[in-house]
């Protein structure tokens, strides 16, 4: 009996085996705002992203955004929010956050924005990935948030 319990829990393991790494592969992107016009940061927004360390060696880099909600609904980007390039570390296997601050003018009628960020990873002169996402809520970041563990997909100011 003991041998058919082990038989039956090796082959458990395996089965589950690729869909693991294909996971750990696969860590998400992801962006937040994670400041919003606050008695600290007044009329600024705040974007905390985070990307996959992989592949090992690959130079990271996110470049930040800001869009706003036109009045058909659909999202327009804000002109001068672009934070450009930024190198950001190298792969090392563990996931990167970075983030970036936008202050804007007041403003006589509310605006919703987000933000959103693209990817680059860089492995000398190729590019084996490029991503882009939305700000989306529900994501704590390891620094900048104000309040402390502040998350949204959007900032309305």
């Amino acid at each position: 009996m003991p041998r058919a319990l082990l038989a039956a829990l090796l082959i458990l393991a395996l089965a589950l085996a690729p869909a693991t790494a294909s996971a750990r592969q696969e860590a998400e992107a992801w962006a937040t705002v994670n400041v919003c016009d606050t008695p600290k940061q007044p009329d600024a927004v705040g974007v905390r992203a985070s990307m996959p360390g992989t592949p090992k060696g690959a130079r990271l880099s996110m470049r930040f955004r800001m869009q706003y909600r036109a009045a058909d609904g659909q999202w327009e980007n804000v002109e001068g929010a672009d934070s450009g390039w930024r190198v950001v570390g190298t792969a090392r296997g563990v996931p990167v956050e970075y983030g970036w601050s936008f202050t804007f003018a007041k403003r006589s009628t509310p605006v919703t924005l987000r933000g959103v960020v693209k990817f680059r990873w860089r492995k000398g002169d190729t590019l084996p990935r490029q991503q882009e996402v939305a700000t989306e809520a529900g994501h704590a970041s390891k620094a900048g948030s104000d309040p402390a563990g502040y998350s949204a997909a959007t900032c309305v100011l």
